[in-house]
């Protein structure tokens, strides 16, 4: 492994289906006053409010309720959390539903208290948090960004047409994480198999870069065959725990930071993805999955070894006599033969993208570093145009 690093990971995780009953341990760690964040209302429908709420009661707290988070959370929701959070003096800010919620939650937590506008500070300057953090906690409903057990949080600002992912440090990461598998049966099928792609393509960034001998590519080897594997049997059988608790399990490892060490890493993909959302609003797994195939093939020439050892570590592709081109094509149409079995979206013109919109996309796209190719603004469009 090349480069020297640190590695924390603050997040304390309680997994299985009793996970909800340490919430009793957490809740007496901080004040009374706790901000209930969560999304449209299905926790209300599928009985997740109110163990929840339960819990809350039963250990004294003042619950503020926050509801109505989107899955694309918007600079207006977040001005009016921090709104809610200032004027109550919460103490813990709990989110309750998928990576939206976790996200805004942990955007709330670091702009609140912020003297100046925090989409300025924290997404067009990525500037570091200098004021008081509110705690977050955690209870997942839905799983794919991994954001139970990082610093993540994406905003998405409609009027300037940008959605924006800031990493802050450990010193917002989660305090805890409640993972529940059972948690995610209700789910519909297109947000379950977008979470999925959302988690394989976490892995992908990762993996697609470097080319040393790196741990970090054999543990991630590993994960994207389970999630695989798990991923066809919860598609014919949605509550099949074992498969069910391996996604969950496989999503929070794909983005808790571990497999990121000693890698350059890519994310071009999500800045592409990203910047279709901004003009869309569509699913984030979705637009990921929508110009993955268009940006992979572009960049296989260039990190060929790489995508030559995903077709036969991941894919189970023989080599025989072929070239490592062919062998490198083969894996990239095995995954995305996957995708397609799995329903996803395969081009952004069925997420609403239109050719006018194309330019505006492009120049939207943060251009990352990490990668076997740094992308040019004509690459960024025609890999959209690809992606039609």
């Amino acid at each position: 492994m090349l480069g020297n690093f640190s590695y924390c990971n603050p997040t304390k995780l309680y997994f299985g289906e009793d996970s909800l009953n340490f919430l009793n341990e957490e809740l007496p760690k901080y004040g009374k006053n706790v901000m209930l964040s969560y999304g449209g209302g299905s926790i209300k429908k599928n009985g997740i409010y109110d163990k929840v709420m339960e819990i809350l009661k039963a250990n004294g707290k003042t619950v503020f309720e926050d509801s109505g988070v989107m899955p694309n959370p918007t600079t207006t929701k977040l001005y009016e959390g921090c709104k809610i959070a200032k004027e109550n003096d919460i103490d813990l800010i709990l989110a309750v539903g998928g990576g939206s919620v976790c996200d805004y939650a942990k955007a709330v937590s670091v702009s609140a208290y912020c003297d100046e506008n925090p989409w300025d500070k924290y997404y067009l300057r990525m500037e570091d948090v200098d004021n008081k953090i509110i705690p977050v906690g955690c209870v997942l409903t839905m799983v794919g960004t991994g954001s139970e057990m990082n610093g993540g949080a994406v905003i998405t600002n409609h009027e300037q047409k940008l959605k924006i992912g800031h990493v802050f440090g450990e010193n917002v990461f989660p305090k805890f994480s409640i993972l529940n598998p059972v948690f995610t049966y209700t789910l519909p099928q297109r947000q379950m198999v977008a979470g999925v792609y959302d988690i394989m393509n976490h892995i992908t960034e990762q993996y697609f870069s470097g080319e040393d001998d790196n741990t970090s590519d054999y543990l991630m080897e590993g994960l994207m065959k389970s999630l695989i594997y798990s991923s066809r049997i919860a598609l014919v059988n949605p509550t099949d725990y074992e498969a069910r608790s391996n996604i969950m399990w496989t999503a929070t490892w794909a983005l808790n930071t571990l497999v990121a060490k000693g890698k350059s890493t890519d994310w071009m993909v999500h800045m592409i993805g990203q910047a279709v959302g901004a003009y869309t609003d569509a699913t984030h797994g979705m637009t990921l999955s929508a110009v993955s195939m268009a940006y992979y093939r572009h960049i296989c020439p260039y990190g060929l070894s790489k995508f030559k050892r995903f077709a036969m570590n991941v894919w189970n592709v023989a080599p025989n006599s072929k070239t490592d081109e062919q062998i490198a094509t083969e894996g990239l149409n095995c995954m995305e033969n996957w995708m397609k079995e799995l329903g996803l979206a395969m081009n952004i013109r069925n997420l609403g993208v239109t050719e006018d919109m194309l330019e505006g996309i492009a120049k939207s796209t943060f251009i990352m570093e990490g990668g076997y190719k740094v992308l040019t603004h004509d690459e960024v469009f025609e890999i959209l145009r690809a992606s039609m």
